[in-house]
């Protein structure tokens, strides 16, 4: 088996579960490992990946910004399709896996590698996501799940092969959670969480003030969107990830976007877990409302019958699958018009939406209005609720004889 592999390009974080596969795969497999790190936006410093990465084994290590590839490209296309998994997720691992795998995938090319390799477990999701994007771009690609082979099988062996390696590591026996952070969210699975019944720790929270304790005055915030984007706040343009970031620091300020959720893993099993998601919070309840106004109403009532579909191909690793790109397309096409200001009121764990207004829209007062009017023929009501009666009153007629 050694002697099968001779450079691999590892997906690695710098946390304790890649830093332990990667002097692994050094032993194991007598190989060159490569890592590659993308800057996702997450919480956790970048600044001494690489280093590490050298000073453990890599003989090479890729850290690249990739925060507005990622924003741009991958979430901004979900959330015009408002995805959300389950009524509660908003899939902030899910969508950074596709990106972490094609540019993991480049690099093996650019280096000439003949395998990758990833640090999900075999009970996990992200394994599914991250193979079936590898194999999406290259059929014959040789993966490597250490999870799926070794004999390391819990967080507690993993620190003590850290400790005996001399691997620097941040995840501790109080604080042995399973974090995930990007641009858009941070999840934390593992340790007291693996109870449902247990209530989340007060220090777990990183991007997130408590409800509770969160500003006693209410802040109102306008955003712009331009055919299902966001691109202003308060009136002021930005960038996709710039725009996250502040609707991050906005949404996490009045404590908003916490999820505490048990969600059905693709693999087949439960899974408790616990997110924050702030700024993704305000700009899906944002864009809902820009639809509201701007969206025929069949088309929005077709394009939501397909937001489950879509979440779902997300949640399960088919990104780069056909029918993904079929439904974007079509999602995409109901965005030409999704143009306009929504106001919102953030205050102490809430997102309420004030107010909206767009040159598309399609709200009509003057129909709307429940003062006198002169375009609407109230009569004409009549006619309607009978057509749509008749099936009703023959069933009923027939089930009286």
């Amino acid at each position: 088996m050694s002697n099968t592999v001779k450079k691999v390009v590892l997906a690695y974080s710098g946390g304790l579960d890649t830093s332990v596969i990667l002097k692994w795969l050094i032993e194991t497999y007598k190989c060159e490992v490569v890592t590659f790190s993308a800057d996702l936006g997450q919480p956790d410093p970048m600044a001494d990946v690489e280093q590490n990465a050298l000073r453990t084994g890599a003989v090479k290590a890729y850290v690249e910004d990739l925060k507005e590839e990622f924003v741009r490209d991958y979430v901004l296309p979900m959330f015009r399709a408002n995805a959300i998994y389950e009524g509660e997720y908003l899939l902030g691992t899910s969508i950074a896996r596709p990106l972490i795998a094609k540019r993991q995938m480049e690099i093996a090319k650019i280096e000439n590698a003949d395998a990758v390799s990833h640090g999900a477990t075999g009970k996990g999701n992200d394994q599914v996501r991250f193979e079936l994007s590898y194999f999406s771009m290259d059929p014959q690609i040789k993966i490597i799940a250490p999870w799926r082979e070794w004999d390391l099988t819990s967080r507690t062996a993993l620190m003590e092969f850290a400790k005996k390696h001399g691997i620097r590591v941040p995840t501790t026996p109080a604080k042995p959670y399973s974090t995930d952070g990007n641009m858009l969210h941070i999840s934390y699975e593992g340790g007291i969480l693996e109870d449902p019944w247990a209530a989340p720790p007060d220090d777990l929270f990183q991007l997130t003030v408590s409800p509770q304790q969160a500003p006693d005055t209410p802040e109102i915030v306008e955003i712009t969107f331009t055919q299902g984007n966001p691109t202003a706040i308060n009136g002021q343009s930005l960038s996709p990830a710039k725009m996250l970031a502040e609707l991050n620091r906005l949404g996490g300020k009045h404590g908003i976007g916490r999820v505490d959720l048990v969600e059905n893993r693709f693999v087949g099993m439960k899974s408790r877990g616990v997110y924050e998601t702030p700024g993704g919070t305000l700009m899906r309840k944002a864009h809902m409302a820009m639809e509201s106004i701007t969206l025929d109403r069949e088309v929005h009532h077709l394009r939501d019958g397909l937001i489950p579909k879509y979440a779902e191909l997300i949640y399960n690793g088919f990104w780069f699958s056909p029918e993904r790109r079929l439904l974007q397309n079509m999602i995409d096409d109901t965005q030409r018009n999704v143009t306009g200001v929504v106001r919102l009121k953030l205050y102490k764990g809430s997102c309420m939406v004030t107010g909206r207004k767009s040159e598309f829209s399609l709200y009509s007062e003057a129909h709307a209005t429940f003062e006198d009017d002169a375009v609407y023929r109230q009569k004409d009501a009549e006619g309607f609720i009978r057509l749509n009666a008749l099936r009703l009153r023959i069933q009923k007629l027939r089930a009286g004889k």
